[in-house]
């Protein structure tokens, strides 16, 4: 579906698998920054939201791998890069077309080498010197050569989130030239070779990935999680669906109940609620699960990050610098592996970890990160734009950098070492994706449209029992 510029149509883990290196990072001991009068910020709340906008694309647009195409899991640390944000960052060179921050011609070939490079690219069983196994991809590659990265896994659902990009490319490009007709063809035969159906390994729910050391690592997807996306795609395969009956299995492990006064599916870290939500629009369409509770996925993501706010809100703990416009917990960066006194208890500070906060399952260390707010933009739109441009004004230029706003940043930790509030030094790929993409959900519906017109998606909604709104008014 072709969309010009400012004129699309608005539409009517704790299972973790995103396994990161926790790089420790450091901070200069100054003054403390708590905000005196008046902001320090330069930017209006318009220009700041366009900014933010413009920032974070930046980072998918100029941060690439320039051998493989493929986009970074951090920067400026350069250790990897991430199958998962290369996903993300196919969506983001279509947003950037349609906000003219690059032409489509731009956009169309780098595309279009991001497909080559990931349709030439070696699999197969062995341990080293590949990309990935029977369509699938391992979850973090070199730079340079765009092989496995040391002993990490097969991961399905970093190769989801990849395919959700690709699938978002196969439906936007939809003219009759050259480039993109072999855009459609190498997105189309990407998808279509990822084996689903052999990641089940023979049970109910899919293995959260694979390793030829050992095989089938134990983990499986259940309990409600970022994996909607993938059983979706994974149901409406043409090649290698999984079972019919994969998606009712699944919503069987949910955990409904009450935290801060929202009754809602619970799940601790927010990414948990937005990373479906930035591809499929779940507004006013149900499956079973949903019809029984009168509520859909998006007012359920709606009440995920009321309830994250509130709690933040309340600040058990009493960690410095929490405030109804800051908050946010989700999976990102902290400062230390360590354990501090703090007000009277011993507080365990991490560095990469799922943050989050429901009724079974609270990990918080005091540290905050823009992109629990901004990948919830949609859900609660002022409450989170409030918050990052509280962020914004409160840290200024310490936070708010080149490609946007840094991952994250813990003013309780600063405390405690005699300095500054704590900020990270990395942009993280993963995290970066919701801001924009959500953005420009939130603006537009521009990735939503877009994939309510592909046919692989609609019929994996159809297969799960979803009904109703967009989905009975777009036909086949």
């Amino acid at each position: 579906m072709t969309l010009s510029n400012k004129a699309k149509q608005s539409g009517s883990v704790i299972l973790l698998s995103f396994f990161l290196f926790a790089i420790p990072k450091t901070f200069a001991n100054e003054e403390d920054d708590t905000p005196k009068a008046g902001p320090p910020s330069k930017l209006d709340p318009t220009e700041f939201k366009d900014v933010l906008k413009r920032r974070t694309f930046d980072f998918f647009w100029e941060t690439m791998d320039t051998n493989t195409y493929q986009i970074p899991d951090r920067y400026p640390t350069k250790t990897f890069t991430s199958i998962a944000s290369t996903g993300f960052g196919l969506a983001a060179y279509v947003t950037g077309i349609e906000n003219n921050y690059i032409s489509r011609k731009e956009g169309t070939k780098r595309i279009l080498n991001t497909l080559t490079w990931l349709s030439q690219s070696a699999q197969g069983p062995q341990k080293r010197n590949t990309t990935g196994y029977k369509g699938f991809f391992y979850h973090f590659l070199t730079y340079g050569e765009g092989e496995r990265y040391e002993n990490v896994e097969l991961s399905t659902i970093d190769t989801g989130l990849l395919m959700a990009g690709i699938l978002t490319c196969l439906s936007y490009f939809d003219d009759d030239s050259v480039t993109e007709k072999k855009i459609r063809r190498l997105a189309d035969k990407l998808y279509r070779r990822v084996q689903w159906d052999w990641a089940m390994n023979g049970n109910e729910t899919m293995s959260m990935g694979w390793r030829p050391e050992k095989g089938f690592i134990e983990a499986q997807w259940k309990g409600y999680n970022e994996a909607m996306i993938l059983l979706i795609m994974a149901m409406g395969s043409p090649t290698h669906p999984i079972p019919g009956n994969s998606w009712d299995v699944w919503t069987q492990t949910y955990e409904w109940d009450s935290f801060y006064g929202y009754d809602h599916v619970n799940f601790s870290p927010l990414f948990g609620h937005q990373y479906s939500h930035m591809f499929i629009d779940f507004r006013e369409i149900q499956d079973e699960y949903m019809r029984e509770k009168g509520i859909d996925y998006f007012e359920n993501s709606r009440r995920a990050t009321l309830s994250n706010r509130a709690y933040c809100i309340d600040n058990p703990k009493q960690f410095k610098g929490y405030s109804e416009n800051i908050w946010g917990l989700t999976a990102y960066d902290g400062p230390d592996n360590t354990k501090l006194d703090w007000k009277d208890r011993k507080i365990t500070f991490h560095t990469y970890r799922a943050r989050g906060a429901s009724s079974r399952h609270i990990i918080d260390d005091g540290t905050i990160t823009p992109t629990a707010a901004g990948g919830s933009i949609p859900f609660a739109p002022e409450k989170c734009i409030d918050a990052l441009y509280a962020m914004y004004q409160i840290y200024g230029d310490r936070l708010f950098q080149e490609y946007g706003f840094l991952d994250s940043f813990n003013p309780t930790y600063g405390q405690l070492n005699g300095g500054r509030t704590w900020i990270n030094d990395d942009y993280i790929g993963i995290d970066q994706g919701p801001i924009l993409l959500q953005m420009e959900n939130h603006e537009s519906g521009l990735i939503w449209n877009i994939l309510k017109d592909n046919k692989y998606i609609r019929k994996g909604l159809k297969k799960a029992g979803f009904e109703g709104g967009w989905l009975e008014n777009n036909q086949d």
